[in-house]
């Protein structure tokens, strides 16, 4: 077994080791970390845009509703079986 006080180039080299691992693992947490925080911006974009949006959208999807609806009756003479 190597003496690590009497062999000080065995001493840096496991001190290197041991500090190169260390700094591995926490690069993997901190990505983790920056991951769920663009998870998060990404969902408060998607909430105001739809809180934006939310109106105006309502509204276009009624109007192609009612649009929908108009030409479903006049177009067989009929009305659409429920």
């Amino acid at each position: 077994m190597l003496n690590l006080v009497t062999n000080p180039l065995a001493t840096v080299v496991t001190l290197y080791s041991f500090v190169e691992e260390r700094l591995k693992r926490e690069e993997k947490g901190a990505t983790a970390v920056e991951y769920g925080l663009m998870v998060g911006l990404i969902a408060v974009v998607i909430i105001a845009a739809v809180v934006l949006l939310g109106k105006n959208l309502d509204a276009l999807f009624d109007t192609i509703g009612t649009k929908l609806g108009s030409t479903a009756t006049t177009g067989t003479g009929t009305t659409p079986a429920t």
